[in-house]
């Protein structure tokens, strides 16, 4: 009587875990996700890479950051360096990944000074994305679009050594939401859930804190296994 039990709890057990994995997606083998960001996503990537441990082998764009500001490296930099890298890794046979998550906004509308124009005008934006949307499509890979981030100009403004505008930030997120869901492109809203953690969140100008990387790595984790 008691082995029968224990087997039945056994077997109850193993339905369990079996449902589990079937309905969080777990596979042996999951899909590549290669992430080409700003520095925001460089400060949630570490917690991204952990929140889809065995749903997506992550890996994104390398090399060392002096200065978070200042794209190079590992920093996607705003758009024209981000259609510039993509045709670089168009032309490496090596490269192969499933889907390519990329965002590319804050650096686009930096400004000199407070009478300047932006570092990337919104139309030259626009046509980046389209040349974005088309490289990707000639790697293979599924895009995966994520908008930007707010600014608080007093804050930002006040501590940085250049101008960003939170109206340019709605701007430019606008347009990629429109370009982006005309070619059937999924875009995942960093900019509304993170709303809530500004000012609070902030470590300085426009970056965040450990808590709110980790809860924004989760966010989008939730966004990639839903869309995949």
């Amino acid at each position: 009587m008691k082995r029968k039990v224990f087997k039945i709890k056994l077997l109850g057990l193993a339905s369990i875990i079996i449902s589990c994995f079937l309905f969080f997606g777990f596979k042996e083998n999951p899909p590549k996700l290669f992430v080409i960001g700003d520095s925001i996503s460089m400060h949630y990537g570490p917690y991204l890479e952990k929140s889809l441990t065995g749903f997506f082998i992550y890996d994104r764009k390398r090399g060392n950051e002096s200065s978070l500001d200042n794209p190079n490296g590992a920093n996607g930099g705003d758009s024209d360096m981000v259609v510039s890298y993509l045709k670089e890794l168009k032309k490496n046979p090596n490269f192969k990944t499933d889907y390519l998550l990329i965002n590319c906004g804050l650096h686009d509308i930096k400004r000199n000074s407070k009478k300047s124009n932006p570092q990337v005008s919104l139309s030259q934006y626009s046509k980046n994305l389209i040349e974005i949307i088309s490289i990707s499509k000639e790697t293979g890979a599924k895009l995966i679009w994520i908008n930007s981030t707010p600014v608080v100009d007093s804050i930002h403004n006040s501590k940085a050594g250049f101008i960003r505008h939170n109206e340019d930030v709605i701007k430019y997120n606008k347009e990629s939401t429109k370009i982006m869901k005309e070619m059937k492109v999924p875009v995942i809203d960093i900019y509304t859930f993170t709303k809530k953690f500004v000012p609070e969140g902030y470590i300085d100008h426009v970056h965040y804190n450990n808590e709110v990387r980790q809860k924004q790595a989760d966010f989008i984790a939730g966004n990639l296994t839903a869309i995949k």
